[in-house]
């Protein structure tokens, strides 16, 4: 069974209904002591950087998520929630994350193109090994909705990347487990559901 979080981060229902729609059980809670229950876990997030992490904290989904981790466990995090997998961020000042993929979230700035990024955009898969996007061709399109975006420090964790206001972001993230896309699966039709398949029978 698949653990989603609700941290009040918001979009949780529809990434329940997605793992509902291709037969995963899923259970959404906001209680972190359930955690430790489950051997996969999706941090979704739709909403600001700071504030996220404070409901992390104040619900105790920190130290379950990292607890979770040092177990060997897999976890996915979803848009803001792949950005709080970072060490920190500098979304309306500085804040810090759960610094569980060493690097940084950065804003987009461009005199060109509209930001935030609201659509459709292609990932170029830097993995032939990668777990999230088995069964997938290259530059298949997902469905974006973001003005920060993830910079790593390790090349090597990066899974995918993705091209927008002149700048090739890291767009999806796997390493040893530690799973997050940009993107929102649940939202992606075929592709992004293709994506939960994957983590979920990972």
């Amino acid at each position: 069974m698949v653990f989603i979080a609700d941290y009040g981060a918001g979009n949780l229902r529809s990434v329940h209904k997605a793992f509902d729609y291709l037969g995963v059980k899923a259970a959404v809670s906001d209680k972190a002591s359930e955690l430790s229950g489950y051997d996969k876990v999706v941090i979704p997030g739709v909403g600001a950087f700071g504030p996220a992490m404070e409901a992390l904290n104040r619900l105790g989904f920190t130290e379950a998520i990292r607890e979770h981790i040092d177990k060997g466990r897999s976890v996915l995090g979803i848009c803001l929630g792949m950005q709080l997998f970072l060490t920190g961020s500098e979304e309306m000042g500085a804040h810090k994350g759960l610094d569980i993929v060493p690097g940084t979230v950065l804003q987009f700035r461009s005199s060109t193109d509209k930001i935030p990024q609201i659509g459709w955009n292609s990932a170029d898969i830097c993995r032939e090994d990668s777990i999230l996007f088995r069964n997938l061709p290259d530059h298949s399109w997902f469905y974006f909705v973001h003005s920060y975006y993830c910079s790593p420090d390790a090349a090597d964790s990066i899974a995918a990347t993705t091209s927008f206001a002149g700048k090739n972001f890291c767009s999806a993230i796997e390493k040893n487990g530690i799973f997050a896309v940009q993107f929102h699966p649940e939202k992606s039709s075929e592709a992004g559901l293709q994506v939960l398949k994957n983590f979920a029978e990972f």
